[in-house]
C-alpha cells in the first residue's frame, strides 16, 4: 500500500494532504542522502586509512633499516678498535721482550700487557651486547609504534562505519518524522 493510498484514510484532504505529502516526501529524500553520505565519508575513511597504513608500513621499515645499518656500523667500528688494540698490545708485548729484560718483571710486564688487551676487549664486547639489546628494544619499539598507528586507523574505519544509520533506523526516522506531521497536522483540525 503506497503512502498516497494512506492520505485519505488518515483523514487528511486537500492543503493538508499536499503538506503532509511534501513533507513525509522531504524527510525520506533526506534521511536517505544523510544515509549515503555517510556511508560516502566511511568509504573515505577507509581508504584513507588505506594509504596511512602503507605510509606506517613504509616508515617502520626505513626505521628498522635505518636501526639495522647504524648496528652494522657500530659492529664494524667495534671490529676495528679490537683489531688495533690487539696489535698495540702484541706491539707492547714485543717491545718488552726485545728490552732484553730478565726474570719475573718481563714476565709480569707481559701480562699486564695482556691483561690490559684482554680488558679492552671485554670492554667493547659489553659495550655491543648493550648496543645490541638497545637495538632490540629499538625494533621493539618501532613495531609498537606501527601497531599503535594500524589500531587507530582501524578504530577510524569502524568509527566511521558506525556512524552510517541502518535502513532500519533510515525507516523508522522517516516514520517518526511522518506522524509528528500527521499529528501536528491534525492538532489543527
Amino acid at each position: 500500500m503506497c503512502v498516497t493510498s494512506l492520505i485519505p484514510a488518515l483523514g487528511l484532504t486537500g492543503k493538508a494532504a499536499a503538506a503532509f505529502n511534501i513533507g513525509l516526501g522531504l524527510t525520506a529524500a533526506n534521511a536517505f542522502i544523510g544515509r549515503a553520505a555517510a556511508q560516502q565519508r566511511a568509504d573515505q575513511t577507509y581508504n584513507q586509512a588505506l594509504l596511512a597504513n602503507q605510509s606506517a608500513e613504509r616508515d617502520k621499515r626505513l626505521q628498522q633499516q635505518a636501526l639495522a645499518e647504524q648496528k652494522q656500523a657500530k659492529e664494524k667500528a667495534e671490529a676495528q678498535n679490537i683489531f688495533a688494540k690487539n696489535i698495540e698490545t702484541l706491539q707492547a708485548s714485543r717491545a718488552i721482550i726485545a728490552s732484553e729484560q730478565a726474570g719475573t718483571t718481563l714476565g709480569l710486564l707481559l701480562m699486564d700487557t695482556e691483561r690490559q688487551g684482554a680488558n679492552y676487549r671485554e670492554s667493547v664486547n659489553q659495550s655491543l651486547e648493550s648496543f645490541r639489546r638497545q637495538y632490540d628494544r629499538n625494533i621493539l619499539a618501532t613495531e609498537a609504534t606501527f601497531e599503535d598507528r594500524r589500531n587507530q586507523l582501524q578504530s577510524n574505519i569502524n568509527e566511521a562505519y558506525n556512524a552510517i544509520p541502518s535502513l532500519a533506523q533510515t525507516l523508522i526516522g522517516i516514520g517518526a518524522s511522518g506522524f509528528n506531521t500527521y499529528t501536528g497536522l491534525t492538532a489543527d483540525l
